[in-house]
């Protein structure tokens, strides 16, 4: 499969989870994970905003390939 092929595959499969709440494990380098629960509030071309629970201010994106290079995993609710 292309590379391509997979973004595309990828960012669909968040774009159909949108407002859903998702658990995070993000990679943070030097032996750190970063595990934390929050809503895909919206996707763009190239990157995904999650809004964090422990904070309602808070934000993170990612982009789709965070996910491709398993730099960042999601679980579904």
């Amino acid at each position: 499969m292309e590379r391509g092929n997979v973004l595309a595959s990828i960012k669909k499969d968040i774009e159909n989870h949108v407002g859903e709440s998702v658990t995070l494990k993000a990679n943070g380098g030097r032996r750190r994970t970063f595990v934390n629960k929050g809503t895909i509030e919206k996707t763009y071309p190239s990157i995904f905003v999650v809004r964090l629970d422990s904070d309602a201010q808070r934000t993170v994106t990612y982009s789709y390939s965070d996910v491709l290079t398993k730099t960042v995993q999601l679980v579904y609710a």
